[in-house]
């Protein structure tokens, strides 16, 4: 019983000595080992062993409690209660050391699964904030990039709009032009058909005046 507390003992420094000290992939191994230790039914049989002890670690220290009562009443104790006495008292303190580390080691499990699961969301957390950080980036180029457009495309109409007022006034001018001209055709095409009519009236005088001309000869 002494001997495998030992070898127990010694087992449990081990690994808990491996969960305080890295050491290349060994923390790792002896993590997943916990965690196969704690799938299944296995939890329940380790707490079975654990309530075992207890309860052997309970009747070693009552043991013990009767020896001492024992030796105070005979005023010394025996040699047999003496190796008695000891026997339990190192199988208690071996046990009880056990159940310690063993409770140790749990919560070290414990806390290092969890610190590893935050150094993962971390991780991915940082990988998505470098993600966005790029398409921030990104959008802010295409913003950058968008402003410029914009800024030409107004350039561009407000050229535009120059030329377009100009073109305006240039269309108004020869609007205007165009009315002085047919203003100026109309005045001769009058002027035209008051020298026909005055045309018409010379070429009858004229031809009056070559009949009498024809008459005063006859």
């Amino acid at each position: 019983m002494i001997q495998l507390l030992f070898l127990v003992l010694f087992v449990e420094g081990a690994v808990a000595f491996l969960l305080l000290v890295k050491i290349g992939p060994l923390r790792e191994l002896v993590i997943k080992s916990l965690d196969q230790v704690k799938m299944g039914k296995r939890p329940a049989t380790v707490k079975t062993i654990a309530g075992t002890m207890s309860v052997i670690l309970f009747f070693s220290l009552m043991n013990i409690v009767k020896i001492q009562n024992k030796g105070a009443k005979l005023g010394t104790m025996s040699p047999m209660d003496q190796v008695l006495w000891r026997t339990h008292l190192l199988e208690a303190s071996l046990m009880g050391f056990t159940l310690f580390l063993g409770f140790l080691i749990d919560r070290m499990h414990h806390y290092l699964s969890r610190l590893i699961g935050l150094r993962r969301c971390v991780g991915s957390s940082k990988e998505e904030v470098e993600r966005l950080q790029k398409e921030k980036m990104q959008l802010k180029e295409k913003e950058d990039k968008a402003s410029m457009e914009i800024k030409l495309l107004l350039e561009q109409i407000s050229t535009l709009s120059e030329s377009l007022k100009k073109l305006k006034l240039e269309s108004e001018k020869k609007d205007k032009q165009i009315e002085t001209a047919e203003a100026h055709v109309v005045s001769l095409q009058k002027q035209c058909a008051d020298l026909l009519l005055e045309y018409d009236r010379l070429l009858e005088d004229n031809q009056n005046l070559q009949a009498q001309a024809t008459g005063h000869r006859i």
